[in-house]
């Protein structure tokens, strides 16, 4: 069924195409019919004004005639070019893919990657949606509660899930998911399915293996956070962790005020130190020397999943104010910290040791932690323990406002550059794989 409307609409293509054809052949170049002579004008200044070659008589309008002729012949031109720039961008678009995003970490594929818009811009909106062509594709994007199985449209036969497998209960209804994009493939309404996920952060992703094409799935490729042992650059691609859309991070334009006005504090950290971990090792180290007192630092106990208004403006400004913000690892090395640090230009200080678990290593990669931004080349401070920090601040004290300010350009580029690269991967992946499948 789905081919046959594919065969109508190339059908009806064509036929507007000659039909239009045939229109502008009608109107610029159809011979003209030849006007009623004119009856001889007697002038009574004689003879001498008459004018004649040969036996023709002289035509007054020959010479409008033939510019008006090649002007048609222009405008025919024109528009056959228009139409063959109309038909090239149609085949252009090789694919369509709709992207289906049940996981916050799609805000940042779509917002932040790829710079997309969502209608309406109100993220409390129960239905959200975007669109645009990048590549060879034309991408719409869906979010929200009211994007459920079966409750909404499915436009376009290349599907990108984007789900939440971080725990148990994120995985039950991931799998939901994944079921419903298998009945679609099974009965012919989609082609092709990749997923983006926000794993687990300790990498116990093996429930998604049994999905995937290779162990006999229907998932073609895999986009997944954190040192995921199992990438290969072949169906399994890591992905950035990017910022807490989930907190409402919003999309940061640098500012002449952002890169160039000097900042209140050598550092910054606001978030949970947890007993026993690091994170205490950091705030002793920076009570030490008083550092403490040029750093911006607002620590509690126990983490706190929701963002208020007052606490999300603290947290910008924290970043915004600090030349340095502070990386310490958590479950995992990686953390939002780190991207939302780059959109401010304050560079991160991030903590270089692999956290317990399943991540590390792969066949493609071999710097982990966060092989993704490293192999980047991220223009980050690195430092296996917090003793290294008194030195990195002295440091820090001693530098000019001109080259920390060409140092917060460097950093925002590299970041502009890096989201840039993310999207093209995306794209290119996509479609080498959705492509290459469609001609098998």
């Amino acid at each position: 069924m789905r081919a046959a409307r594919k065969r109508l609409c190339s059908a009806l293509i064509v036929a507007y195409g000659l039909f239009s054809l045939y229109a502008a052949y009608t109107v610029f170049l159809r011979p003209r019919r030849t006007a009623a002579p004119r009856p001889p004008h007697r002038d009574r200044r004689g003879p001498r004004d008459h004018v004649a070659l040969g036996n023709e008589e002289w035509n007054p309008w020959e010479v409008d005639e033939k510019n008006e002729q090649a002007a048609s012949q222009q405008r025919y031109e024109a528009y056959l070019k228009m139409i063959k720039n109309a038909r090239s961008h149609l085949e252009q678009t090789s694919l369509r893919v709709q992207i289906w995003g049940k996981a916050a970490i799609g805000l940042y594929l779509w917002q932040h990657i790829f710079e997309g818009h969502l209608q309406p811009v109100d993220v409390t909106s129960h239905w959200r949606e975007g669109s645009q062509k990048a590549g060879k594709t034309y991408f719409s994007f869906i979010t929200g509660p009211s994007v459920a199985p079966g409750y909404f449209s499915v436009e376009a036969e290349h599907v990108v899930l984007v789900l939440n497998g971080r725990e148990k209960a994120k995985i039950t209804y991931a799998t939901q998911w994944l079921h419903y994009a298998q009945t679609l493939i099974q009965t012919h309404k989609v082609q092709h399915v990749a997923v983006v996920l926000l794993g687990n952060e300790q990498c116990n992703n093996e429930w998604i293996q049994p999905y995937l094409k290779r162990h006999g799935g229907f998932v073609n490729l895999l986009f997944v956070t954190y040192d995921y042992a199992l990438v290969n650059e072949e169906d399994i691609f890591q992905w950035p962790l990017g910022v807490a859309t989930y907190r409402n991070f919003p999309v940061v334009e640098p500012s002449w005020s952002m890169l160039h006005d000097p900042r209140s504090y050598l550092c910054n950290f606001l978030g949970t130190v947890y007993k026993n971990s690091s994170r205490e090792t950091l705030m002793e180290i920076l009570k030490q020397d008083g550092h403490d007192k040029l750093c911006w630092i607002a620590a509690r106990e126990q983490w706190q999943p929701q963002e208020t208004n007052e606490s999300l403006k603290n947290y910008q400004d924290a970043l915004l104010q600090s030349d340095l913000t502070l990386c310490p690892v958590g479950i995992n090395t990686e953390c939002y910290r780190i991207y939302e640090a780059c959109s401010y230009g304050s560079l991160p200080v991030i903590e270089d040791v692999m956290t317990l678990g399943d991540c590390g290593n792969s066949s493609m990669y071999h710097s982990a932690p966060l092989q993704l931004l490293k192999t980047m080349g991220a223009p980050f401070i690195f430092i296996k323990n917090w003793k290294e920090l008194p030195a990195v601040l002295e440091r820090e004290k001693k530098m000019s406002l001109q080259e920390k300010i060409q140092r917060r350009k460097k950093l925002i580029e590299w970041y502009r550059n890096f989201k840039a690269w993310m999207r093209q991967k995306f794209i290119n992946t996509l479609e080498n794989s959705f492509l290459s499948g469609d001609k098998g």
